[in-house]
């Protein structure tokens, strides 16, 4: 899910929450309502167009075989047009999409062009390797964030690395790799599980840990600010410069509290300089795979749960030497 502020939609300016919509293929947006949040009734009015065509698939049974929409990231272009990066499960396409609201304030998409991401790499030794993934996948994105002001899209493929992809056009070029790029390993049908089979040749990275998942964008003024990247094999997250090249800064983790558990396995997060609430000075939301205490049903049995913490960004930043600049950025300008 991504949010796209003050877009001009059926003669008024709203923001509009996209999300990819996995079960039918579809990229679905939704009006945000602060005055009815405020009142505690629902925030949310589905403004999508029933005729939304599948993003990917060209049949009923594609959709089925759930080849679809995945991670999602959208932004709007310098001409104010919104624009939505999706996706496709369980193999290395991203298809970059343009959203276009009808006259009686509904939102389709019409597709702009597709990325298709390496399967396989070329080793410095001379070698060949491939992630290893279940018979008939590819390794796939989940984690996206837009960058319009450096005219980017960063996508992290999770098995592989975290992706510099021009939104004009142009190659793709890995900004970092996890640290398991190169190693040989295979799949075990009878574990399900993919299983080391060689020696690591030490061509990954330093900083990630596979999967490489969620990214978002703490943005300055002037373009400045830091890409964050989850590292979801260690559980942590990884800072980079969002100029020069996308120099590492730093790692971090959302550690257990006083009266809450940490973060582990984090699918997605989304950081904002802009003060939020209570958080003036900013705010980091992160997803929790894995909430503490487990919940118990009405069965008995006991079922792990998700939720999302809450993180003051000083207390990223400051151990870290991160600039702290509530009010530099809005992103309704």
């Amino acid at each position: 899910m991504d949010v796209v502020y003050g877009w001009k939609l059926g003669g008024r300016k709203v923001d509009v929450a996209v999300v990819s919509d996995r079960g039918r293929d579809t990229i679905r947006t939704y009006v945000i309502d602060p005055a009815a949040a405020r009142a505690h009734q629902a925030p949310l009015t589905d403004v999508t167009v029933p005729s939304a065509p599948p993003v990917f698939s060209s049949s009923a049974a594609e959709v089925n075989e759930q080849r679809t929409a995945y991670g999602l990231a959208a932004w709007k272009g310098d001409d104010g047009v919104p624009y939505v990066a999706v996706s496709r499960r369980n193999t290395t396409r991203v298809g970059l999409f343009r959203l276009v609201a009808t006259a009686d304030g509904k939102v389709g998409y019409a597709p702009v062009r597709n990325v298709d991401l390496p399967a396989s790499f070329a080793l410095p030794n001379g070698g060949t390797w491939a992630p290893c993934e279940e018979p008939g996948e590819d390794p796939q994105v989940e984690g996206m964030v837009g960058d319009p002001e450096h005219g980017v899209l960063y996508a992290a493929q999770e098995d592989v690395g975290i992706w510099r992809i021009p939104l004009g056009g142009g190659r793709p070029a890995l900004v970092d790799r996890v640290k398991g790029y190169g190693v040989p390993s295979a799949y075990d049908p009878q574990t399900e599980e993919c299983h080391v089979t060689g020696a690591d040749p030490g061509y990954g990275g330093k900083n990630l840990t596979a999967d490489a998942e969620g990214l978002t964008i703490y943005a300055k003024d002037d373009g400045e600010g830091y890409l964050l990247a989850s590292s979801q094999g260690d559980n942590t997250f990884v800072a980079y410069d969002r100029e020069d090249g996308n120099d590492y800064l730093g790692r971090f983790r959302i550690a257990p509290g006083t009266s809450v558990d940490g973060s582990e396995e984090c699918d997605g997060a989304m950081v904002t300089s802009a003060p939020v609430g209570d958080f003036k000075h900013g705010l980091l939301v992160v997803q929790d795979g894995f909430n503490a205490p487990d919940e118990t049903g009405a069965d008995g049995a006991v079922r792990t749960n998700t939720n999302f913490k809450f993180v003051d960004w000083r207390e990223v930043a400051e151990p870290l030497d991160l600039d702290v600049a509530p009010g530099d950025w809005d992103p309704r300008d």
